[in-house]
């Protein structure tokens, strides 16, 4: 039995940091295409291009600002388990790191239906790391731990939460680059692509997954 546990416990933490490694394969892509990222790196991609902070550094930095908003909406009511999304955010960065080190090798593409064709890739990836991370339940992300917070807080739907912080996300960030660069920066055709994009994807994986499962589970019963 012991071992049954521990072999689980295994199983979700490769399916854990697979998925997180995916996502960051998914935003490095939508980087590369220079169409502007998904609403939850906008922020990190926007230090990136308005004060030159490596994306992983930023990612890291981005997330220990979250855990302290966390601290500042729940006080009392904070887990200090929850500062384990502080490590995570660590080793997401240097994901983000390694996965935009990667796309470096690759050229910058100028035909626009290519870049249009990388964005939707990067949603299918990011869809991926989600598919693979959330179910592992092991710790969120500082965004999604935000998200949490403040629908606890303010007994708001999760869901509603989600779209008022996204929408947070872009506007700050294409506030900031607007004063600082003058241009639209990390906000483009491709956030809002991502931020459509990606839930429908992960949904249609999930129905997929089922309808697999149940499929396997009538042929073991045959």
């Amino acid at each position: 039995m012991e071992e049954k546990n521990t072999r689980s416990i295994i199983n979700r933490l490769i399916c854990y940091f697979a998925g997180l490694f995916i996502m960051t394969i998914g935003i490095a892509v939508s980087v590369k295409s220079d169409l502007g990222v998904s609403p939850v790196s906008s922020i990190p991609y926007t230090m990136t291009q308005c004060w030159g902070i490596e994306m992983g550094k930023a990612t890291i930095l981005f997330h220990c600002v979250l855990v302290l908003l966390q601290i500042i909406i729940l006080r009392k009511k904070f887990k200090l388990k929850s500062l384990l999304q502080v490590p995570v955010g660590i080793i997401f960065g240097y994901f983000t790191t390694f996965c935009n080190y990667l796309m470096s090798f690759f050229p910058t593409p100028e035909n626009i239906v290519i870049r249009i064709a990388m964005i939707l890739i990067s949603a299918v990836l990011v869809a991926i790391g989600i598919f693979f991370y959330l179910p592992a339940d092991i710790m969120p992300l500082a965004g999604e731990g935000v998200m949490q917070a403040v629908s606890e807080v303010t007994k708001a739907a999760f869901s509603k939460v989600k779209v008022a912080f996204d929408i947070t996300m872009v506007v700050i960030s294409l506030i900031t680059c607007l004063i600082v660069l003058h241009n639209l920066g990390s906000v483009g055709i491709g956030t809002v692509l991502a931020a459509i994009l990606v839930g429908t994807i992960l949904g249609r994986i999930i129905k997929l997954w089922k309808m697999f499962k149940r499929h396997r589970l009538v042929q073991n019963n045959v």
